[in-house]
């Protein structure tokens, strides 16, 4: 059973990549991913760059790490190798940027290149594949919030104090200088159009709403939307805009003729704290958003069509889509994934029981088994039975693969995307 509210109103590859890597479709000399001088584009292949191969397909790798032992490794899903890397313990949570790892410990933030990532010309793709390294420690820990686009990575402490890394910086392996920004703002700040997006609550607002600014890539103030929100959990960057999860739905910020236009979502309906979206997961350039419903239920939100749509499903362990048709697929206490129609809430396929032991935590919890989503495949970590579920969810979710480590993959997150 599914309730469908009509309404008006990132990991992806966010609009600014196209406006900071046309010039290099125009032909002018390219700033390579590597962060180093470059020759004039006359004498290098178009997409060229320094240190890396560019393939003509994904080159998808996943990044698994298991906080009690430190054991990390980057599984080369295109290869099928394991590549181990050192080991880092006590890990709270694993984030990614498509290209970078974030390995979240209450002493820091280890950085780890993963070696494959993708750029998004807008009329086509390059795909990129290089060595695995270490690019260096970031000083906010255990809850910080990490947000990149194809300039600049912003790391929102756990006190709320931000700072903004130059992306070149960490294409060469090294962290850099960073930029602070002002103030203590009630949200991750999220890189979008060449400019810096958040949400702060020093107003005098009486209901508790927080506010959208917008700052340059210096960390300037600029002209924001009229828009507010409350109680303001979770954030994803869309190709529609940036989504802001709010406690009567969500907020759409978007680059509107060299300003910013602010567009609200509701549920249509008043919906418990509990109940509401908090943590988004979704396939990188995809506009549709899933997030746990409370323990027994699941959102999608069209960023497209403006709806939100809340699907029945039972126990969530975790849940993703890659949008556009497909279905949505939910772990639920039982080990199984499970696939739902978005638009009937029904049930369509269900796989065998994957998982050797079901952990007690929730979806929404940092740590536990995730589910990974591409363009054709999904990956789901199975820590106990130390491998890794490869899915074709076009197929019924057919088992393509399974991967078998020598560790437990406890946390997990895909980049080459």
């Amino acid at each position: 059973m599914f309730v469908r509210k009509n309404v008006t109103a990132w990991g992806a590859t966010s609009l600014v990549s196209l406006a900071l890597l046309a010039t290099s479709c125009a032909g002018q000399d390219d700033n390579t991913s590597a962060g180093k001088e470059s020759s004039p584009a006359s004498a290098r292949a178009h997409g060229y760059v320094e240190g890396a191969q560019e393939a003509a397909e994904q080159q998808s790798r996943l990044l698994l790490n298991d906080p009690e032992t430190g054991d990390t490794r980057v599984l080369d899903l295109t290869t099928g190798k394991v590549h181990e890397v050192p080991p880092t313990s006590g890990t709270s949570n694993l984030t990614t940027d498509g290209r970078f790892g974030y390995l979240h410990t209450a002493s820091g933030t280890r950085v780890l290149d993963a070696g494959a990532w993708m750029v998004d010309h807008g009329d086509h793709v390059h795909y990129y594949r290089a060595a695995i390294r270490d690019a260096g420690r970031l000083p906010a820990g255990t809850g910080a919030r990490v947000r990149s686009d194809a300039a600049v990575t912003a790391v929102t402490g756990e006190d709320g104090r931000t700072a903004v890394y130059r992306r070149a910086e960490l294409e060469k392996g090294e962290v850099g200088s960073p930029r602070r920004l002002p103030g203590e703002p009630a949200s991750a700040v999220v890189p979008y159009a060449e400019h810096l997006l958040t949400l702060t609550d020093d107003t005098d607002d009486e209901d508790g709403s927080t506010k959208v600014v917008v700052y340059d890539r210096e960390g300037k103030r600029v002209t924001s939307p009229d828009a507010g929100c409350e109680d303001p959990r979770g954030d994803a960057v869309t190709r529609r805009g940036v989504v802001f999860g709010c406690a009567d739905g969500a907020l759409l910020i978007r680059e509107d003729d060299g300003g910013f236009a602010a567009e609200r979502i509701p549920y249509g309906a008043d919906v418990p704290a509990g109940e509401r979206a908090s943590r988004f997961s979704h396939r990188a350039g995809s506009d549709t958003l899933t997030a746990p419903a409370g323990d027994r239920g699941v959102w999608v939100l069209d960023v497209t069509e403006r709806t939100w749509t809340r699907v029945k499903t039972g126990p969530v362990v975790s849940v993703n889509t890659a949008g556009e048709g497909s279905p949505l697929l939910v772990l639920q206490d039982d080990g199984a994934l499970h696939g739902y129609d978005t638009t009937t809430g029904k049930q369509v396929s269900r796989t065998k029981r994957l998982l050797t032991d079901v952990p007690e935590t929730r979806a929404g919890d940092t740590t536990g088994p995730a589910i990974e989503v591409d363009r054709s495949r999904a990956y789901l970590n199975d820590p106990a039975g130390s491998r890794v579920h490869e899915i074709d969810y076009n197929d019924d979710l057919r088992v393509a693969r399974t991967l078998d480590l020598d560790m437990k993959p406890v946390l997990m997150v895909e980049t080459g995307r």
